[in-house]
């Protein structure tokens, strides 16, 4: 496996469950920390990242994915700056001055809904996201804003964790 994951359906069903379930299947949060860490330039213990957002929620055990809160508290709980909003108004500001973030957001398809986290950061162009589509196979553009792309993909219920290297 890459250092990065850019597509989490690329995970063997097999290889790291995240409760009952394959991670390709909900083990978005904990893919997102893996990025996020891996950018900053720390290494990752992946067993140990699922058995504690397993842990974070013990009764749903990883079954339903990741608290919403769950990545931006491990990363307060290892020291690093976090800075939190529900404002997707605030969102750019935050990015820009972050070292990477974590993007939750809801979304619905006809009567379908789901959540997803994802790793971003922004560059001189913009900004990148990882594993951030069903098939993904690099880094993906967002674009100038992520308040502008949430609106345009109608993503709903958002919250940027701003994360800054503790270096």
């Amino acid at each position: 496996m890459h250092d990065l994951i850019y597509n989490q359906h690329d995970i063997p069903k097999e290889q790291y469950r995240y409760g009952f379930r394959a991670s390709a299947e909900v083990g978005c949060g904990w893919v997102a920390t893996h990025n996020a860490l891996r950018l900053m330039g720390y290494r990752t213990d992946i067993p140990e990242l699922i058995r504690y957002y397993e842990w974070q929620l013990p009764l749903i055990h990883g079954n339903a994915g990741t608290s919403f809160w769950g990545p931006g508290l491990r990363f307060l709980q290892w020291g690093f700056p976090v800075e939190m909003s529900i404002d997707p108004n605030r969102f750019d500001d935050i990015a820009k001055r972050s070292d990477v973030c974590i993007l939750f957001y809801r979304w619905h398809k006809g009567l379908k809904f789901g959540a997803h986290f994802v790793c971003l950061h922004h560059t001189p162009k913009g900004f990148t996201g990882y594993n951030t589509y069903r098939n993904s196979q690099g880094p993906d553009f967002y674009g100038p804003s992520l308040q502008e792309f949430l609106k345009q993909k109608k993503y709903f219920g958002a919250v940027l964790f701003g994360i800054r290297d503790k270096a």
